[in-house]
């Protein structure tokens, strides 16, 4: 389990930069003549990672980091202009919308074409044919040209191909943003059970519930450069952190979300109410003390749902946040339908002033965020600090001794 799949080392990538015909034509007689010179786009620097058998990895990034370009290089698709690259194992490769497919010929054909572009026999693929058609599960459009198909259909049939080729690696990207939701769940699932069979998985997605959930580290790609690389949960947060600086929304984002009508089919939280040691509902707590964020949610299909609690100050600055699918809790169930939960702070160390408490419920494939049940709280303190939370400290003599523990007369 500890094979060497992939490793990069001091990957680069440059383009030939184009802006119009006319230096289409000024670039093409610069590369046949070698006269002149031609401005290039760096999309990648200096990139090294690697990766083992059994890991996930998850790309993130804005639009036009670099992202795309590294799976391309990865799968052999794009050669590096510099740096090495080592890949062991077969590769089962989801890059551009239907990327490997014949716009003219039928999904069915397209099937053998796929699998053969990845070295698959002919009577290997018949074999498993019948399960790729039901995993893909576009009806009669299975023959017909996938030029007339829309980009869900033709994700579908991408994944459905790759899941019966079973590849040491598998590279996605972007699979989940496209096409319905229960096919989005059907991917997730099947992703957990090939990570569970030591599988090995590239993720690129912009959704960092599902880097974090799924990917064991994460790569975070910015402006060609790797950026941070290390645990998902670390890169996710820093990567979080980096946009809402970046956005800095101020007071607008503490507007309380309009409330909608519940659907039946939705996972929602119905309720939370704040308790403190003694179990009474409060609305102002001093600092330090003890706060329950107790509630319930409901599930349309009975499933335990995936909560998620925030807490944020009155300008909108984030405080906290967790979710129970990375601490293993589960909700009790209370109903059919319907489960509690209490998220317990024993020393909630918040400097004084106004918070909102922000409750969600997710899907257990955490496909789908719908709208926050919020509570509004005051903490109350006497302290001096600043900033949003206390950290315990004493000040000590400085000088020799300090670190010692000299403690200030």
């Amino acid at each position: 389990m500890n094979e060497l799949l992939i490793k990069l080392d001091n990957i680069g990538k440059e383009y030939p930069l184009v802006s119009a015909a006319g230096d289409r034509l000024k670039t093409v007689w610069a590369l046949l003549s070698r006269q002149g010179e031609i401005p290039n786009y760096r999309a990648l620097q200096g990139i090294n990672i690697e990766v083992r058998r059994g890991e996930s990895i998850g790309l993130i990034g804005e639009n036009g980091a670099g992202k795309s370009t590294l799976l391309k290089i990865i799968a052999g698709v794009v050669k590096p202009s510099e740096g090495k690259i080592l890949v062991h194992g077969r590769i089962g490769a989801l890059l551009e919308l239907g990327s490997g497919f014949h716009p003219e010929y039928t999904g069915r054909e397209n099937i053998y074409l796929a699998a053969a572009l990845m070295g698959i026999s002919k009577s290997s693929i018949t074999e498993k044919l019948e399960s790729i058609i039901e995993f893909a599960d576009i009806g009669s459009h299975i023959d017909q040209p996938i030029k007339h198909y829309s980009s869900g259909m033709v994700v579908r049939l991408g994944f459905a191909v790759a899941t019966a080729m079973r590849p040491d690696i598998l590279i996605t990207d972007e699979v989940l943003a496209v096409g319905d939701e229960s096919f989005q769940k059907k991917c997730i699932r099947w992703m957990e059970e090939y990570l569970n069979g030591g599988g090995t998985l590239l993720l690129c997605s912009h959704s960092m519930y599902h880097i974090q959930t799924l990917c064991q580290k994460a790569a975070w790609i910015h402006h060609g450069h790797l950026r941070q690389y290390g645990e998902s949960h670390d890169v996710a947060r820093e990567y979080l952190t980096y946009h809402e600086e970046k956005s800095n929304p101020g007071a607008a984002a503490t507007a309380a979300p309009e409330a909608k009508p519940h659907s039946a089919d939705i996972y929602y939280v119905q309720e939370i109410r704040l308790e403190d040691d003694g179990g009474n509902e409060v609305a102002n707590l001093e600092g330090g003390e003890t706060l329950s964020i107790c509630g319930t949610a409901y599930s349309p299909d009975g499933r335990p749902p995936v909560l998620l609690i925030g807490i944020v100050r009155a300008d909108g600055t984030g405080v906290f946040g967790t979710h129970s699918h990375t601490a293993g809790f589960r909700p009790n169930r209370i109903a059919e339908r319907e489960f509690a939960f209490c998220l317990r702070f024993s020393k909630l160390d918040l400097l004084p002033g106004k918070y909102t408490i922000r409750a969600h419920a997710l899907d257990p494939e955490g496909m789908r965020l719908f709208d926050t049940v919020e509570k509004h709280i005051r903490i109350t303190g006497n302290t001096l600090d600043l900033g949003m939370v206390r950290i315990p400290h004493e000040w000590l003599e400085g000088g020799a001794g300090c670190a010692a523990g000299n403690k200030a007369s």
